[in-house]
């Protein structure tokens, strides 16, 4: 029973932290997040197929480490599992601010730090729902905030859309003959 109880209680505790994580990195690193959250806007798949080719980049490396004998290449492989996880939380805050944005235009007189913290208990409990957050909303979330995040760093945010009223018109020239 006590087993039962600890679980339960660390989980708790993942639950509670998990909004606060992302608040810090909201808070922290309000520029980058911005961009994660701008690329996710514009083009959330190019996020998440940049992330899941990150994922197999790094796959490689952090599965030849995990399988190897000795301590050190372990231990070198969960370092590189570990940043992993904690870069894309940057992603994953952009995730989250997209999530506070579109409720706050649901509610009312909400303050963004209060959107930004419905957001992400948003994204937390899609996540922990049985099954569906488990092997879709997760793996999901972690591929489009790798990318987000890659996006994000190397600051390559995506192209403006311009109307057709704002493209400038180029004069035709007739050649003369």
């Amino acid at each position: 029973m006590a087993d039962v109880q600890m679980i339960f209680g660390i989980l708790l505790l993942l639950g509670i932290a998990f909004p606060g994580m992302l608040t810090a990195y909201w808070l922290l690193f309000p520029a980058t997040v911005e961009r994660a959250q701008n690329r996710l806007d514009a083009s959330p798949w190019k996020s998440f197929w940049l992330g899941v080719v990150l994922l197999f980049v790094l796959a490689i490396p952090v599965g030849i480490l995990l399988s190897a004998g000795g301590g050190v290449g372990q231990f070198l492989g969960w370092v590189i599992v570990a940043a992993t996880l904690t870069i894309g939380g940057i992603g994953a805050a952009g995730i989250a601010a997209k999530m506070g944005v579109l409720l706050a235009k649901r509610s009312d007189g909400i303050s963004p730090a209060a959107a930004f913290v419905r957001g992400a208990i948003a994204l937390e409990l899609a996540a922990v729902f049985p099954l569906v957050g488990w092997f879709i909303v997760i793996p999901l979330a972690i591929a489009t905030s790798l990318g987000a995040t890659a996006f994000a760093l190397l600051r390559w945010m995506p192209r403006e859309k311009t109307s057709t009223s704002e493209k400038a018109t180029v004069p035709e020239v007739s050649s003369a003959n």
